[in-house]
C-alpha cells in the first residue's frame, strides 16, 4: 500500500507556481491577483479562507479578502460581484461556499464572470470542462487528476466508480475520468443514495473515488485488492483526542481499507491540500490569460 501525499504534491507545485510568478514579475508581468468573498462566520468556511490567503502568499499572487456579515442581502452581494467581475487589475475571483439561506448559490455562481471563475463552477465552465475544451476545471477534481498523474496511476481501461454526483466534485470528476487523456480514458460508473446494491458495483472497481460526505462510509468488504482509494470526504467528527474537539475524517474507513490497496489517499492530507493548489493553479493560468484571452 502507497500513501498518496497530497500535502507533498501540492507544496511542490506551489513551487512551480512561484518560480513562474518570480519569472513574470521579473519581466515585467502582472502579478496575478486573487479575491475571496466570504459571507458570516462559518468555522469551516473561515479556516479555508485563511489557508487560500496563505497559498497566495507563498505562490507570490497579491490576494484580496472581502468580508461580509450573513445579513447581507442577495442584491448587495451580487453588486460586490459585479465590482470584481468590472476590476481590471482582479484576475480571479471566488466566493465561500456554503451562503446562508436567503442567498441563491446558483444565482451567485452565474453572476461570476466565467473569464474569474477560478473556482470553475460556472455553467459555461463546467460544460466546456465536460467536452475535453480549455476551462477552469473545478478546484478538487481538478486536484484529483493531479494526484493520479503525479503517482503515475494507470487509468486507461480501468473501471473507476465515483460516489457522489454534486456539481462540485462528483459529476465533474467523472467527466474527467471519461475523457481520452492521461489520467482519463476509463470505464466510469457514477453511484449515489439511490444506488441499488452499491457494494458489488464497488467491488468491481479497480479506483474509487468517494465524495459523498459521509465519514468512514466506504467499507474493507466494499473494496477488492489493490484498488486505489481517492478520499474526497472531510467532515468534523467530535473527538477527545484533539485540542480543538473535533477531527476531520474521510468517507472511507481507512484503518481497515488501506491495507487492502495498492494506493490510497489520507484525510487530512490527501485531496484537500490539492484542491487549493488547483485555485492557485486556475489563478495563474487567469493572470497569463491562458484560458481565455
Amino acid at each position: 500500500m502507497q500513501l498518496i501525499d497530497g500535502k507533498a504534491v501540492a507544496d511542490q507545485i506551489k513551487q512551480e507556481i512561484a518560480a513562474e510568478v518570480a519569472e513574470i514579475k521579473k519581466n515585467g508581468g502582472k502579478t496575478p491577483h486573487l479575491a475571496v468573498i466570504i459571507v458570516g462566520h462559518d468555522g469551516g468556511s473561515e479556516t479555508y479562507v485563511a489557508s487560500k490567503v496563505k497559498a497566495c502568499e507563498q505562490c507570490g499572487f497579491k490576494s484580496t479578502r472581502l468580508s461580509f456579515e450573513s445579513d447581507i442581502t442577495e442584491e448587495q452581494l451580487l453588486e460586490q460581484i459585479k465590482m470584481l467581475n468590472e476590476d481590471p487589475d482582479v484576475d480571479g475571483f471566488i466566493v465561500q461556499l456554503p451562503l446562508p439561506k436567503h442567498i441563491s448559490e446558483q444565482k451567485v455562481i452565474e453572476a461570476i464572470d466565467y473569464h474569474k471563475d477560478v473556482d470553475g463552477f460556472h455553467p459555461i465552465n463546467v460544460g466546456r470542462t465536460s467536452i475535453g475544451l480549455p476551462a477552469f476545471v473545478s478546484a478538487t477534481p481538478a486536484g484529483i487528476m493531479e494526484l493520479l498523474k503525479r503517482y503515475n496511476i494507470e487509468t486507461s481501461g480501468k473501471h473507476c466508480v465515483v460516489i457522489g454526483r454534486s456539481n462540485i466534485v462528483g459529476k465533474p470528476v467523472a467527466s474527467l475520468m471519461m475523457q481520452k487523456a492521461f489520467p482519463g480514458d476509463a470505464t466510469v460508473t457514477v453511484c449515489h443514495s439511490r444506488t441499488k446494491n452499491l457494494k458489488e458495483i464497488t467491488l468491481q472497481a479497480d479506483i474509487i473515488i468517494a465524495a459523498l460526505g459521509s465519514p468512514k462510509f466506504l467499507t474493507a468488504d466494499m473494496v477488492k485488492d489493490g484498488a486505489v482509494i481517492i478520499d474526497v470526504g472531510t467532515t468534523r467528527v467530535p473527538s477527545t483526542q484533539t485540542k480543538s474537539g473535533f477531527k476531520l475524517t474521510g468517507d472511507v474507513d481507512f484503518e481497515n481499507v488501506a491495507p487492502k490497496c495498492s494506493f490510497i489517499t489520507p484525510v487530512p492530507g490527501g485531496v484537500g491540500p490539492m484542491t487549493i493548489c488547483s485555485l492557485m493553479k486556475n489563478t495563474l493560468l487567469a493572470g497569463k490569460k491562458a484560458i481565455y484571452k
